[in-house]
């Protein structure tokens, strides 16, 4: 672990109602903070997607089961509009919510319940399809860079026909704090060393209890966050690389690796060279049954023909 920090601190926990006793236990015996480590290290794959847009599949369905409720996680990156130009026009979803963070560049969002938005550098797009909805994602830039990520989070089965919504989170309002001075982290969702993210929803309603980091390494220092042990966790790297470290082990992550940490230990330190950037991701598992058929994501293939059944009859629209 870090043993500059304060190995104590546990307000960073994304907890439910139901394991909170169990952390204020943690903390009343002040429990050392014990690092996880290293699982298993994964590399994308190189795809396209939408109109053909170039881009990396980091998370895919091979691991969905051990980093339930995280679906996918998609990195793309170029200043070839070639590889980017064509964007995402209209395609459904069903089941599960998508989070777009926009790390450089411009990229429209409307879809079929009225929504519309402009994402921006350093900007968030969270949208819970629900019961269905089409949408585009198409860029309003014709040179540059374009990057980012998106990630698919699951619905609980009593929440994949819930009413579909959308989020436009712009850069200045998503929360950022220096870390010991060397380290700026931005709280996309959940808490991190007290600091609430610019999503921040109650447990009791949103069931996978989300928590996503974006940290930067501005010197060579190290970063720890608490998670709660029953809570799958992994760290994506996108510049530089970094190192898990517990107890005496350090395992060095490289550039554009995803790194998944063992369901073990109550948090995560991660060492960084200057420039280095890493995403924390972090949530409950729903332990439910996983029916996917592309953009529809549901409990059984019942459901997933009724999806699709309803897609061709543009219930999605309306």
């Amino acid at each position: 672990m870090c043993l500059s920090l304060n190995a104590f601190n546990n307000s960073g926990n994304d907890l439910d109602q139901e394991n909170h006793a169990k952390s204020q236990t943690m903390t009343s015996s002040k429990i050392p903070f014990q690092g996880r480590r290293i699982e298993q290290q994964v590399m994308g794959q190189a795809t396209r997607d939408g109109d053909g847009v170039k881009l990396t599949r980091v998370l895919t369905q091979a691991h969905q089961r051990r980093l339930d409720p995280f679906l996918m996680l998609d990195n793309f990156g170029s200043d070839d509009p070639n590889d980017y130009g064509g964007g995402f026009p209209d395609h459904p979803h069903r089941g599960f919510e998508t989070v777009t963070y926009m790390i450089a560049g411009r990229m429209r969002h409307k879809d079929s319940a009225g929504h519309e938005g402009l994402l921006q550098n350093g900007g968030v797009q969270w949208m819970t399809a629900g019961r269905g909805v089409v949408h585009s994602e198409m860029p309003e830039q014709e040179e540059g860079v374009m990057e980012g990520f998106q990630l698919w989070l699951n619905l609980p089965s009593y929440q994949k026909m819930c009413t579909p919504a959308y989020l436009d989170i712009q850069s200045d309002s998503i929360p950022e704090y220096q870390f010991n001075g060397s380290i700026k982290v931005r709280v996309i969702s959940g808490e991190s060393n007290g600091v609430s993210g610019a999503v921040l929803r109650p447990p009791e309603l949103f069931a996978t209890n989300p928590l996503y980091l974006d940290i930067h390494f501005e010197n060579d220092a190290c970063f720890e966050q608490t998670l709660n042990p029953l809570h799958n966790a992994f760290l994506f790297v996108y510049r530089g690389h970094v190192s898990v470290v517990s107890d005496s082990n350090k395992t060095s992550v490289g550039l554009h690796r995803m790194a998944i940490l063992q369901n073990e230990g109550n948090g995560v330190a991660i060492e960084g060279s200057r420039g280095a950037k890493v995403l924390l991701i972090a949530g409950q598992p729903l332990n439910e049954p996983i029916a996917q058929h592309g953009p529809f994501v549901m409990n059984t293939r019942e459901e997933l023909i009724q999806a699709v059944d309803d897609f061709r009859s543009g219930l999605f629209n309306s």
